[in-house]
């Protein structure tokens, strides 16, 4: 297993910001696919505005798993998965740029066919890149904290995740954050 880099309250920051960009668009793709049914222009301005946030999330995103992907040690599978995970990621951002750019001169930002397509293609690659990042954490243990188990004392209590919950006497506990051990 290998553990997060960056972390807030014990947690690892990637997945944490992972989860709003890939929301954006995936409903900037519903509500493109809204637009060509029904061509109301809001549907194309509320996609537009979805993608620029979805691309900057992605980005910042992208900094934090960069981060952690230095971090894996060279000839491992997760090496070699985190590098398709990663680029693959950034192959999303690239499309759904593109799909933003084709908009911009466009009323309502409305996309046209290839705005489109770019953008469910996009949305299709997320979903393998995606997949593969659950590979790392899953199968590979990337991320994960050394000792975790199923009742590891929780991330905010000063304890390791190898703790036995209700073993640690408050003066262990203590210590062990007065020596930096946890």
């Amino acid at each position: 297993m290998m553990e997060s880099r960056a972390k807030v309250l014990g947690h690892p920051v990637h997945p944490m910001l992972v989860v709003l960009p890939l929301g954006l668009l995936t409903t900037a793709v519903l509500f493109d696919l809204a637009f060509l049914v029904g061509e109301d222009p809001i549907f194309a301005e509320v996609a537009f505005w979805n993608v620029a946030a979805g691309i900057v999330g992605g980005a910042l995103a992208a900094v934090f798993g960069f981060w952690d992907y230095q971090a894996i040690p060279a000839g491992t599978r997760a090496k070699a998965i985190g590098l398709w995970h990663g680029s693959a990621n950034v192959c999303v951002l690239l499309l759904f740029a593109t799909s933003l750019a084709l908009r911009l001169g466009a009323p309502s930002h409305a996309p046209d066919t290839t705005a489109f397509v770019l953008g469910l293609g996009g949305l299709v690659l997320a979903a393998l890149a995606g997949w593969l990042g659950g590979e790392l954490v899953d199968r590979l243990g990337v991320g994960v904290d050394p000792g975790a188990h199923l009742n590891a004392p929780s991330s905010l209590s000063g304890l390791p995740a190898d703790a036995t919950a209700g073993t640690w006497s408050g003066v262990e506990r203590r210590a062990a954050l007065r020596n930096r051990e946890v």
